[in-house]
């Protein structure tokens, strides 16, 4: 497990250094309306990709980013790397330093390692499964908030996120019971801020698998709650979440979701 935690900060740190060195010099295409991608993104997986095929040829890598040029592994493996190159994409295009590269490791349908990069504060957070979560080496865990007038809450929402996206519909619902929300634009670092205690309360109804599977790791290795958003079990390949730092306050969450989606069966 040394190996694979060490490879997978290693290919974060590298493709973190890869967006770092493109800054000011790259071009903006729309994959979809409010959803944008930059060379950056696409040459930070080429750099992760190569860093753990170069190490574990027979691998699978999953990648936010399709490239036909690209080799990725063995589709048959137990083993799969899921990449998120540049987790807030509009956020770098518009030089707002709250982006990260997000990898983790995951062997047989279970997550084993996981990490996410913060490129501009130099924070590198981590889990392996079943030995906890850590900032820079050291332990992190969630805040013990059990209330949710006690919690800033973070939200993602989606691409072009519409009047009636559920995402908003619980926007609506929690906003006057939470100290505050915030919306940054990173789900991988939400999650891991939800880790470190900073944040208490999160939820998105329009995350992909690329955006979630290291900070899920890190996040319940740091102590935090993830569920499905009907409370049935988390589904990484769907990755739509309620998340919450107790169980306590993971409750008044899923009640408050049932409230603000009384029967849409998310």
């Amino acid at each position: 497990m040394s190996d694979y935690i060490e490879i997978c900060e290693k290919a974060a740190r590298a493709g973190g250094a890869v967006v770092q060195d493109w800054i000011g010099r790259f071009d903006v295409k729309e994959k979809a309306p409010a959803d944008l991608v930059t060379e950056a993104d696409f040459a930070s997986q080429q750099a992760v990709r190569r860093i753990i095929l170069d190490v574990f040829p027979d691998h699978c890598v999953l990648g936010e980013e399709e490239d036909d040029d690209d080799d990725d592994g063995d589709a048959a493996s137990d083993f799969r790397w899921i990449v998120d190159p540049l987790d807030g994409t509009i956020n770098y295009v518009h030089r707002v330093p709250f982006y990260a590269v997000s990898l983790a490791l995951e062997h047989a349908g279970k997550l084993v390692a996981g990490v996410v990069y913060d490129p501009n504060n130099g924070e590198c957070f981590s889990a392996v499964a079943g030995g906890g979560a850590a900032l820079a080496g050291q332990p992190i865990r969630v805040s013990g908030a059990t209330e949710m007038s006690a919690a800033l809450a973070a939200v993602g929402f989606p691409p072009g996120a519409s009047h009636d996206s559920p995402d908003l519909a619980l926007f609506n619902e929690v906003m006057p019971k939470c100290q505050a929300i915030r919306r940054t634009g990173s789900c991988a670092l939400n999650l891991c801020y939800m880790a470190a205690g900073r944040f208490d309360v999160f939820w998105s109804f329009g995350a992909k698998i690329w955006d979630v599977a290291a900070g899920v790791l890190i996040l319940e290795e740091a102590g935090g709650t993830i569920t499905a958003p009907d409370g049935g079990p988390f589904q990484l390949e769907k990755a739509h979440f309620l998340a919450a730092a107790t169980g306590q306050l993971h409750g008044e969450l899923q009640r408050l979701a049932g409230k603000a989606l009384p029967s849409r069966g998310e």
